[in-house]
């Protein structure tokens, strides 16, 4: 990211709580890195399907970013119980569009590995406005 976009990705980030799910420990490192300079807190990264579903259990998150594929696990029960909680999330994944999680999940962002900073920043800002937006229709 350039100096610009770090700052204008900061304003959008700052104060929220990302709970990133993914099991390659480097991209989750790198995961870590871009939303903590885009402002967010992150809460991981989760690299097993038990500490993800025991993560979600955090009534503070904003937002998620999850890999489908968690070694020889999916993601979906972590979906599953974010979609419970009204924590908006995307799809973080190499994996291809005939996924099964891909059909049953149809309506959720997905970014193909490897994504550039400024699109995962701009895809959880994204689901963050809408978020929020929702909120305020709502209430």
């Amino acid at each position: 990211m350039r100096p610009n976009e770090i700052a204008s990705a900061s304003a959008r980030l700052n104060g929220a709580r990302v709970l990133v799910v993914e099991d390659d420990f480097f991209i989750g490192l790198e995961l870590v890195a871009i939303l903590s300079d885009a402002g967010a807190t992150v809460v991981g990264p989760q690299q097993t399907l038990q500490s993800a579903l025991a993560a979600t259990g955090d009534e503070t998150l904003s937002a998620a970013i999850l890999d489908i594929r968690l070694g020889r696990d999916t993601v979906e029960p972590v979906a599953r119980r974010l979609a419970e909680h009204d924590v908006p999330f995307l799809f973080y994944t190499g994996q291809s569009a005939s996924d099964p999680v891909h059909a049953t999940w149809p309506d959720i962002k997905i970014l193909i590995k490897p994504a550039l900073p400024a699109s995962l920043v701009a895809a959880v800002a994204e689901m963050l406005k809408r978020e929020a937006e929702a909120l305020k229709a709502s209430g």
